[in-house]
Parts: C-alpha cells; structure tokens; sequence
C-alpha cells in the first residue's frame, strides 16, 4: 500500500489535471469562437470592398460624364455669345 502523503499527491495530480483539461477545453472553445468570428469578419471586409469598389466606378464615371457636359455647355455658350 502507498504511504498517504503518496496518495494525496496522486489524488492532487489527478485535480491538477483535471482542471488544466477544463482549461484547455475552454481555450478550444474561445478560439474556436474568435476564429468564427474573425472568418466572418474576413467576409464582411471583402464584401464591403466589393461595395467600394463598384462605388467607386460610378463615381469616376458620373464625374467623367459632368467634365465632359460641363465643356459642352462652355463650349456651347462661348458659340453662342
């Protein structure tokens, strides 16, 4: 038979690792959790520069399009005055 200080490290041991595993499955949870969410995150970005980037195109062509009625419109007036 083990002698008690024996068993009593054994038996605290067995609860030191018992806590360490809840631990580590808490940590497994909570990353599994922020990689959720930063893959959503990931998704969110790309679609918004998506978004940007189609913004961006009717900008550049609505402003390409006010230049060139702009000159139109002076060059317009310049001939009738």
């Amino acid at each position: 038979m083990t002698p008690p200080e024996e068993r009593d490290v054994a038996l605290e041991l067995e609860r030191l690792r018992g806590t360490v595993e809840a631990g580590f499955a808490r940590l497994d949870g909570r990353l599994d959790l922020a990689l959720q969410r930063t893959e959503q995150t990931e998704g969110e970005l790309a679609r918004l520069g998506e978004r940007v980037a189609a913004l961006e195109q009717r900008v550049w062509a609505a402003s390409g399009a006010a230049t060139a009625l702009g000159a139109a419109i002076g060059y317009a007036l310049q001939i009738i005055t």
